[in-house]
């Protein structure tokens, strides 16, 4: 076969890169981490000079994204004044802090109020939940506008970790960025979980098992049972030969780096700190069934290790099949799906997650970040569910310097529109970059060379203390 496919040619000799890989038990950590180490090779020459705009607390970001739309009016911003139809089934129930109330089936984040910051004036104009998700997860509205079947394209924007891997490259043996547990689909893939117009060279390293599986492991990080380390490394002597076999076609292809990826891949694989980072093993059973036996709860506990072990940026997607009995999508049967099986796992491992990282001195330099696409409609529909609404909805905030016990913005009295303090995914950005430390001027560039200021909003800063 040429050099796009996966066997050696034995009538000439040559072996495929990507036929080594898979020979050398790497071919799926190749999938998932190419881009991971050409970020490395290229970093030197592309990235851009950027001023810092403060000295930077956070050294790790952790977003969790609650897929589909959680209802703001029944979780964190409750309207029990308002008439029956806008307020809903639920009562507002006392927290850590005084005066501010949240849902009364969230009982464990109450508890952690004091280190929480809500923010209740998040808006944007995309109804849709694929263009909604630009929004939440890449601080801007795409351009082609408010499409139900938004997909990613190569001139994309960038989600927010892969625009700070492009910026700040990570430690040599550490991925930068990693998106747990699963990629999100509509029917399509979601956007907004990509490198985009930067380059697959940035996208996340994508875990796509779940961390309650009671076998789980990272099998990019696993050789086979039948290939040692040592013998992995022996086959660095075909590099060379590699090299000298690859046609002008696929250098000018891009993949011309591969022995750089190969040797960071074989680096990887050595590196204890990265192993022991997926390995939620040594956690007690105790602190496990704290974050809930369940995907998000092992999810957000492998976020913690990720942390500790100097991982930046963190995704954790919370739902992910299409049919809204597999999401946050409530568009019927809205308070029986929260009370009973959405909110319990979501309260229970989002408290925990704050809790454990305060207990071990990581809550200071760890912001934490939950948020959706967008909220629900004031008014419950027919069935007695809520439908998308994006006008004003609320997201949560912790860590990393933010003020805790606090509410930021207000939403009017039927929840609606933003009362004060309107704040805008880009807003968002601009506060994420910030927060590490980045001048949100800096520009950054799409594929046609058209420049894009780094976050087009501004730092909440009267979130920090």
């Amino acid at each position: 076969m040429n050099h796009r496919g996966v066997h050696a040619d034995y009538r000439t000799g040559f072996v495929s890169r990507r036929c080594l890989l898979q020979i050398g038990g790497l071919g799926c950590l190749g999938l998932n981490l190419a881009g991971l180490f050409r970020a490395e090779a290229r970093s030197a020459g592309t990235t851009p000079l950027t001023k810092f705009a403060r000295p930077s607390r956070v050294k790790s970001c952790i977003l969790l994204f609650y897929y589909g739309g959680p209802s703001h009016l029944d979780t964190w911003d409750l309207k029990p004044a308002a008439p029956a139809e806008v307020r809903g089934e639920f009562r507002p129930a006392a927290t850590a802090v005084p005066g501010l109330r949240i849902c009364e089936h969230l009982p464990h984040c109450a508890r952690v109020m004091d280190k929480l910051a809500i923010v209740r004036s998040l808006h944007h104009p995309m109804r849709n939940h694929n263009s909604a998700a630009v929004e939440a997860l890449c601080g801007r509205t795409p351009l082609r506008g408010d499409l139900e079947l938004l997909a990613d394209d190569p001139n994309s924007f960038p989600c927010y970790g892969s625009t700070l891997s492009f910026l700040r490259p990570g430690q040599r043996e550490i991925p930068a960025h990693v998106a747990l547990p699963h990629v999100m689909h509509n029917v399509v893939v979601l956007p907004g979980q990509t490198a985009g117009f930067l380059g697959a060279a940035y996208n996340p390293f994508q875990i796509t098992k779940d961390p309650n599986e009671a076998h789980f492991n990272v099998a990019e990080l696993e050789l086979p049972s039948d290939l040692s380390l040592a013998r992995l490394e022996d086959r660095r002597t075909l590099l060379s030969l590699i090299d000298a076999q690859t046609n002008r076609a696929e250098r000018l292809a891009g993949t011309g780096a591969m022995t750089v990826y190969q040797e960071r891949a074989l680096h990887l694989l050595r590196s204890k700190t990265v192993r022991q980072a997926f390995d939620l093993s040594p956690e007690p059973p105790p602190l496990r069934e704290r974050y809930g036996r369940n995907t998000l709860g092992q999810s957000l506990l492998l976020a913690r290790r990720l942390v500790e072990a100097g991982v930046r940026f963190i995704n954790v997607h919370d739902k992910v099949h299409n049919g809204q009995l597999a999401n946050w999508d409530s568009h019927e049967n809205n308070f029986q799906r929260l009370k009973n099986d959405l909110l319990p796992p979501a309260d229970r491992a989002f408290s925990t997650l704050i809790e454990d990282l305060d207990a071990r001195g990581l809550l200071e330099s760890t912001l934490v970040v939950a948020l959706a696409e967008f909220g629900r409609t004031p008014r419950i529909n027919k069935s007695a569910g809520r439908d998308h609404w994006p006008d004003c909805y609320s997201m949560v905030l912790a860590g990393g310097g933010v003020r805790g016990g606090i509410a930021y913005g207000a939403s009017d009295k039927m929840g609606a529109y933003p009362a004060s303090d309107p704040v805008t995914p880009g807003d968002l950005a601009a506060t994420l970059f910030w927060a590490f430390g980045l001048d949100t001027a800096t520009e950054i560039h799409d594929l046609t060379g058209r420049p894009y200021r780094l976050a087009e909003g501004q730092p909440i800063r009267k979130l920090f203390a």
